[in-house]
């Protein structure tokens, strides 16, 4: 199960490219944790209603989500019964994170409630910078299981059928104040006997952008903006905004970008200051979609320098970046 911040599921277009045997659930517009509680139990029921048998469900929340309100949501008398909260797992960006990021109460609570952190990105920062924020986060989280890891790769059993949740300790942490932020996804892990496939819907409107923010995001300052079209990219004009426009608060973004000088469907990512783009082929018609999060974003002003980013597929061009 996927949920996304923002109104353009990137997540979903991605995994349901991978997806064969229809075992993945979005559950997208929104924080997980704020705005679509009853759509995470219909989604469980309809994953619990299969003949086949489920060996784990994994509920990949926005990282912008407080964990508590979704882990109530499984130990409510809907699902109680049916399954089991195995752990919550947190996954701190090591490169990007910084201690004055505690000020986010959205990421302080991922840190509290974190049955077990992963330090990603290791390999990019220095060892004594990791060794200070594992000191950081052992004072917020004292009996954590804290992985450091390269590329997010962790072998399963640290992570799987662990029983690390305990639901006494859950709720004394329910009172403490919440504050820090960043790369931070959740994993809640659930057991039952079923099976594991799933829905997802997925609606499009074309060359228009969504805002979003609610509750503890608004506390946070946490917004973003999407945006979706049916023209091109122009390669130069989307470099000239990441390297000269794009502003600091903007965390994370992603998309899936159709530039007109290429053929092919391109995989956008970026965290902090690094971003990658990978080559891809089409499935259906070309398309650009665009997620920018951040903290108190200036919307219009992004916008407006995005949209103009966008131009007019040519006839002439998409043989590649080489030409």
């Amino acid at each position: 199960m996927v949920n996304e911040f923002g109104e353009v599921g990137i997540d979903n277009e991605l995994i349901v490219a991978t997806d064969s045997d229809n075992t993945m659930v979005e559950l997208s517009n929104g924080c997980v944790c704020c705005t679509i509680n009853e759509d995470l139990v219909n989604a469980v029921y309809k994953v619990l209603e299969r003949p086949e048998k489920v060996d784990y469900i994994v509920v990949e929340t926005t990282g912008l989500a407080d964990p508590l309100p979704v882990a109530l949501t499984f130990l409510g008398t809907e699902l109680r019964d049916m399954t089991r909260l195995d752990s919550i797992v947190t996954m701190v960006d090591c490169e990007n994170f910084s201690l004055d990021l505690f000020n986010s109460q959205a990421a302080e609570s991922q840190i509290a409630y974190g049955d077990i952190i992963i330090l990603n990105k290791t390999d990019l920062v220095d060892e004594a910078d990791v060794d200070l924020l594992e000191v950081r986060l052992r004072d917020m989280k004292k009996d954590a299981r804290i992985l450091r890891t390269k590329r997010s790769q962790v072998p399963l059993p640290l992570i799987l059928s662990v029983g690390l949740f305990e639901s006494d300790k859950y709720f004394q942490h329910r009172e403490e104040s919440d504050h820090h932020h960043h790369d931070h996804d959740h994993e809640h892990e659930h057991h039952h006997h079923h099976d594991h496939d799933h829905d997802h819907d997925h609606e499009h409107e074309h060359h228009h952008h969504h805002d979003h923010h609610s509750n503890h995001l608004e506390n946070d300052g946490f917004t973003s903006i999407s945006f979706e079209s049916d023209r091109p990219l122009s390669l130069r004009k989307f470099q000239y905004f990441l390297d000269n426009q794009l502003p600091a608060n903007i965390f994370r973004a992603k998309g899936i970008l159709w530039f007109d000088e290429s053929p092919k469907r391109h995989i956008f990512h970026l965290s902090g200051k690094r971003f990658s783009i990978d080559d891809d082929e089409w499935k259906g018609s070309p398309k650009t979609q665009l997620v920018l999060i951040g903290q108190n974003l200036d919307k219009p002003t992004l916008k407006s320098q995005v949209e103009n980013c966008f131009c007019k597929p040519s006839p002439t061009r998409g043989q590649g970046f080489s030409r």
